[in-house]
């Protein structure tokens, strides 16, 4: 497990990172996206803030596996992820 959610904070570091690169519309969309892969289901995801895109076989495999591994979280490291994203998401209303 512990490999598992050192892969699972990579992702989202680099998400976060890639969010933080974007201009300010796409804040919205990554706000959806990780509020969704934190706490709702794959097909939410598709449904919701990938609705617009093609999501391939294999992308879908790895975005499935990578809310398995959330989902795996005990609750208390969940809520501090989710802290720490609300606070880095809330600081680029201030740049």
């Amino acid at each position: 497990m512990k490999g598992s959610s050192a892969l699972l904070l990579a992702a989202v570091t680099l998400l976060c990172t890639f969010g933080l690169a974007l201009a300010d519309d796409n804040n919205e969309f990554f706000m959806d996206f990780l509020q969704t892969l934190l706490v709702g289901t794959p097909e939410e995801l598709y449904e919701g803030p990938l609705g617009k895109y093609e999501v391939n076989a294999d992308a879908k495999a790895a975005l499935t596996e990578l809310k398995s591994c959330i989902d795996g979280l005990q609750p208390m490291h969940k809520a501090e992820l989710v802290k720490l994203l609300v606070q880095v998401l809330g600081s680029l209303d201030g740049a």
